[in-house]
């Protein structure tokens, strides 16, 4: 056998490994987030929220109008509540039905970045977009909880990806595409959909000076098809709640945008956190931005690159359309996951500048894998030291009791909770942080061995193997939260003697304990609860009377009816003073209680 074939044959061999590596990964971080869909119980607050309002759209089949606890809910665009309704529908009302629209919308959003990564840049960088975005600190978080972010970015993804298409290829079928993925970003999240595609397309435009083809745009018919999508449940919304359109298109969208949506719910991220907390959203990959901002020169130049190619016009459409993201949400009020959609064009960029480094012998991975090393390290180091201090401590299966309130971000911050742990919360989760120690450890020193040895796709294989890994520790510790962060354990406790006759309250917003309503599916009085979300909907005169004062609720709570109120740990002091030693505790968990007024 000759040297050239023998020496053929053996990088055959290596690519084939390495590929099997990247296949392992992507199983790996694909049972993650199966096993997710099972546990933890649906959360308090928007998760419940939401559900709900799927659940309810389910029993009633009232597909336009949206309800939670029979107030009429009119501030969220319908498309994800349909697919958790049909899901219900399919499954029975369950966490696994809950999440599996999040779950379906995830997965196709990395088969998406990798169609386009492979497309643009190469089977490397596509494979590596596939793989970079589910494995990202940030997009597994944030599809934790029932909120349409990931099925938004879909639809942006698709869109984007036809336009480049269309411009690239001039078939009339992927301007179609475009307007149709708009439609349904808009039936996802409503308005914003437009603003992230025509706007970071209008800037392409602009300045790669395609905007001279703009007879290829199919503009009115790809209008008609952009309405005959987004404008029927528009319309018949607003025929059958009065004053929809002044909430959901001026409130809801541009006095939120202003920060003066009635009413306030909402808060802003400091400048610095906004802008710094994206190198944790998209953690580890992060560590490639030097290169990707080493190409920005490049950028620059492509639109006086003629003839523009498919890689060229992807690469400058993924740089306008982050930037535009992220520009937006500086201005406007935002949240943590406002910025979700921008994770797959980061992503796309991150992967195409991980597969250059490792093809141009750069030192940048070897360097970026060394960090990750002393991260990884450091994130161990921190995780032992609550491990060592308990040591001696029992287990305690619920954590709430042992979480020390000290209000770091006034827990606006999806981590605020992490500075309430305690020697005895380390106790709680001693699985989840020995199994978050072992990748940190183990995975970024394999990882860095590998790159020693040249073996750069089985070196990133092995990182995200490290994440998928520290994600399943995540999940872990989340379903350690459970009873702190899900009103579940309330349901099970009442269910068993409820009768239709008796009444349920929430003392307070119905946020503080939206999963017993959830769980229950029982009728859930408020206690000085018109508020945030439901105070909209209580105007119209079908509203169920489900919001009581002090003095009404003491008239039902000393009746001959049996009455029931769960209490979260901020009002149990308002709630001894009104009802004194007239109450039977029910249960108490993580600082909440469930009083009963019948001995």
């Amino acid at each position: 056998m000759s040297t050239a074939l023998a020496s053929d044959l053996e990088r055959q061999t290596k690519t084939t490994r390495h590929s099997t590596a990247l296949w392992v990964a992507a199983a790996a971080v694909l049972l993650v987030y199966l096993v997710s869909c099972f546990s933890p119980a649906i959360l308090d607050d928007a998760d419940a929220t939401h559900a709900q309002a799927a659940r309810e759209m389910a029993a009633t089949g009232d597909f336009v109008t949206l309800h939670v606890n029979g107030i009429r809910y009119l501030e969220k665009a319908p498309l994800m509540y349909w697919a958790v309704a049909l899901c219900y529908k399919a499954f029975g009302v369950n966490e696994f039905a809950t999440r599996l629209p999040l779950f379906a919308a995830a997965l196709l959003c990395a088969l998406l970045a990798c169609a386009w990564g492979r497309r643009a840049f190469g089977d490397k960088a596509g494979f590596y977009a596939g793989l970079f975005l589910p494995s990202a600190i940030g997009f597994y978080l944030f599809t934790r909880i029932l909120i349409p972010e990931v099925i938004l970015t879909l639809f942006l993804g698709a869109a984007m990806f036809a336009l480049v298409m269309a411009l690239s290829s001039n078939r009339g079928a992927w301007w179609y595409g475009v307007y149709a993925a708009t439609a349904l970003g808009v039936l996802t999240k409503g308005l914003v959909a437009i603003a992230f595609v025509a706007g970071p397309a209008a800037i392409y435009l602009l300045v790669s000076g395609e905007w001279r083809r703009w007879r290829e745009f199919r503009v009115l018919t790809g209008t008609m098809v952009f309405l005959a999508v987004a404008a029927p449940w528009h319309i018949l919304a607003g025929v059958r709640n009065e004053g929809f359109f002044w909430f959901y298109f001026v409130n809801e969208h541009i006095l939120r945008f202003l920060g003066r949506r009635y009413p306030k719910d909402y808060n802003k991220l400091p400048a610095a956190a906004y802008w710094t907390m994206h190198l944790v959203w998209l953690f580890p990959f992060t560590l490639y931005l030097p290169a990707v901002m080493r190409d920005l020169p490049n950028v620059v130049r492509l639109p006086r690159t003629r003839p523009l190619t498919f890689q060229n016009r992807s690469t400058l459409m993924l740089w306008i359309w982050s930037a535009f993201i992220l520009a937006f949400f500086a201005f406007s009020t935002n949240q943590e996951y406002y910025t979700f959609p921008v994770y797959f064009p980061l992503c796309l960029l991150l992967a195409k500048a991980a597969a250059e480094t490792e093809d141009s012998a750069s030192r940048l991975p070897m360097v970026a894998n060394s960090i990750l090393l002393g991260i990884g390290a450091a994130c161990a180091a921190v995780l032992g030291a609550g491990l060592w201090s308990s040591r001696h401590l029992p287990f305690v299966a619920d954590i709430g009791t042992v979480l020390e309130q000290r209000g770091v971000g006034d827990y606006t911050l999806s981590m605020s909770h992490f500075f309430d742990l305690t020697g005895s919360a380390f106790a709680a989760l001693r699985l989840p942080a020995a199994l978050a120690i072992a990748a940190f450890v183990i995975g970024p020193l394999a990882a860095l061995l590998l790159r020693f040895k040249h073996r750069h796709q089985a070196a990133t294989a092995m990182v995200v193997l490290t994440f998928a890994t520290f994600l399943m520790a995540a999940h872990i510790a989340l379903e350690r939260f459970e009873p702190y962060l899900s009103s579940k354990a309330f349901a099970r406790a009442m269910a068993p003697e409820l009768r239709d006759s008796d009444k349920v309250f929430i003392y307070g917003d119905q946020a503080f304990g939206s999963s017993l309503l959830l769980y229950l599916d029982h009728p859930v009085n408020l206690v000085n609860g018109r508020s945030t979300s439901m105070e909209f909907g209580s105007r119209f005169p079908d509203a169920p009377r489900i919001f009581y004062d002090d003095r009404e609720f003491m008239r039902t709570w000393e009746s001959g009816t049996r009455t029931y109120v769960f209490v979260p740990r901020e009002r149990r002091e308002d709630v001894a003073r009104l009802i004194g030693n007239s109450g039977k505790l029910v249960a108490e968990i993580s600082g909440k209680a469930l009083y009963v007024n019948q001995r």
